[in-house]
């Protein structure tokens, strides 16, 4: 199924996607659609969380509220939504109070049979296919619209730990006493994120990122086991996908923070996002990654003034062109994680600002 989609006006961020020479970086930064944001925070003193991620209208409206603020500075879009809405779909009950809290988590994988046996992601998320049809035609071309989901070991830690966890104690557990059972329901996982990420696609995703958040929980060895196996399911299986339904492919970004940016290069995705503890010149020269590369600013770096963000990013700047040669190609600027809910979102435009003067080729 194809829409009439307004033209796309900006395509830096796809060019860049795509290996490409760009004038200069294109920028976004995760979680722009947010906390920091007054005008995000005027809409939850009305809405629930998820109340808004399942109202087209409503995620739509927080969807453009950077694209509105930082109009010309911005370079993409990405839905409002959250990665534990495939949990969700699979029956299992999310709250946000404030973060978010699973009451009845896995606890052995015997609890893996109150799982919904069988997905329909039209049924049980075509809200956020509703909400991408409609950002895309109020984008009006502006700037391409990013697709995501969670990464089958990050939500599948969430359904165990029932939360955030700082050790993964739970989770981890699972992977070394039910090594197998853990592998079925990963796949499983994975089996739903093609489902979810192609029917983005369909409502008119035009690049998708997938979020391995807990990645760096893992020890190398564990993460080539576990974690990247589904993360090369995700990537073939929407591929395929899409070439079997004459849809054109999309680029893909994989962003396992904490992982060996090696690792994760092997999982077949056109994008490799990086965190602040990694240098591109060390991913490109001595780890051999070709992919493009996304990041890396440490969001903390926002809190410090307009000095030390100009100085950081023209830092962040000269290490990522210097990773190219010296010139800017192949690398999306962003932070190295999501964007805090303290920055001043004038702090955030000169952040934007220092990108694009800094990241030009001259």
């Amino acid at each position: 199924m194809s829409y009439d989609f307004p033209p796309l006006k900006n395509d830096l961020l796809l060019r860049a996607a795509r290996g490409e020479h760009t004038d200069r970086a294109p920028v976004w930064v995760m979680r722009q659609a947010g906390r920091y944001l007054p005008e995000f925070r005027k809409v939850r003193e009305d809405h629930e969380f998820f109340e808004i991620c399942r109202t087209p209208e409503l995620a739509t409206e927080i969807t453009l509220q950077p694209i509105r603020r930082y109009a010309g500075l911005i370079d993409a879009a990405i839905i409002f939504s959250d990665i534990l809405v495939i949990p969700q779909a699979l029956g299992m009950e999310v709250l946000m109070k404030p973060g978010p809290t699973f009451p009845s988590p896995l606890e052995t994988p015997a609890d893996v049979a109150k799982l919904s046996e069988n997905v329909d992601v039209d049924e049980e998320l075509g809200y956020v296919f509703e909400a991408l049809k409609m950002t895309r035609q109020k984008l009006e071309g502006q700037v391409p619209l990013i697709g995501f989901c969670g990464a089958p070991w990050t939500l599948m830690a969430y359904m165990i730990e029932g939360g955030a966890s700082k050790t993964l104690q739970k989770s981890k557990t699972w992977l070394f006493k039910y090594p197998e059972e853990s592998r079925a329901l990963l796949k499983r996982i994975a089996d739903i994120c093609v489902d979810f990420l192609v029917g983005q696609v369909k409502a008119g995703a035009q690049l998708l990122q997938v979020f391995d958040s807990n990645a760096g929980d893992l020890s190398p060895h564990d993460f080539e086991t576990f974690s990247a196996p589904t993360l090369r399911q995700i990537s073939t299986g929407v591929r395929d996908r899409l070439t079997g339904l004459g849809i054109p492919h999309v680029p893909l970004t994989i962003f396992a923070k904490g992982a060996s940016p090696a690792i994760a290069a092997r999982c077949g995705y056109d994008t490799v996002g990086l965190d602040w503890t990694e240098d591109p010149r060390d991913v490109v020269e001595t780890l051999h990654v070709d992919a493009c590369l996304q990041g890396n600013l440490d969001p903390v770096v926002l809190y410090g003034g307009r000095d030390a963000i100009e100085r950081e990013v023209k830092r962040m700047c000269a290490a990522f062109r210097s990773a190219r040669g010296g010139v800017t190609r192949g690398w999306i600027a962003n932070l190295g994680h999501g964007i805090t809910p303290g920055v001043d979102p004038e702090d955030l435009r000169w952040f934007f600002e220092c990108v694009r003067k800094y990241s030009a080729n001259i």
